[in-house]
């Protein structure tokens, strides 16, 4: 099974646990291609044939990015909006992306408990991709979170690049981090 991590971190160099994911999935080159949207679009002017050529040489699509205002950063919605074309992943004959299978990996700045007091969890926050794979015909899997990026340690940092890679290569035996 070849996976495409799409990641969306507008700052990927500044970051400690994307950028620590992104070197961990590299290790993997026969498995994973990781494909870094703002590396690759800095414009924002995003090939939408390209992009769709890349989704179909892969079984698995992972999202992987940072929690921004409980959403995807903007780049990566934009990617949504312009790939994800009727008449290609939706609609009477977008059936294009049927069968492959979806996990989100998303890097949660604050602890577990911040959401929880507020009422609201990643999971519900994070429906609209849910809908978006029952909308296109994936297969959505347990997604993976990481809480408490602000504050981690470099133990926690790299023992969550351990369970992420886990995770990606066969989220069916796995569990979310939370």
């Amino acid at each position: 099974m070849k996976t495409l991590v799409i990641v969306a971190h507008p700052n990927l160099d500044q970051s400690r646990i994307n950028k620590r994911w992104v070197a961990k999935l590299r290790e993997y080159p026969e498995q994973v291609t990781v494909h870094d949207l703002y590396a690759t679009y800095p414009d924002g002017n995003i090939d939408v044939a390209k992009e769709q050529a890349l989704v179909m040489e892969h079984d698995r699509i992972v999202f992987q990015f940072p929690f921004y205002w409980y959403s995807t950063p903007a780049l990566l919605k934009q990617w949504q909006d312009d790939v994800l074309a009727y008449g290609w992943a939706y609609g009477k004959e977008g059936t294009k992306l049927h069968g492959k299978e979806f996990v989100a990996a998303v890097s949660i700045g604050a602890p577990m408990e911040n959401y929880k007091a507020m009422g609201y969890s990643v999971d519900l926050l994070t429906l609209p991709l849910k809908a978006m794979n029952h909308f296109t015909g994936m297969t959505y899997l347990e997604p993976f979170h990481f809480y408490g990026a602000n504050t981690a340690t470099d133990e926690q940092i790299e023992a969550g690049a351990e369970q992420y890679v886990a995770h990606i290569l066969n989220p069916a035996l796995t569990t979310a981090k939370s």
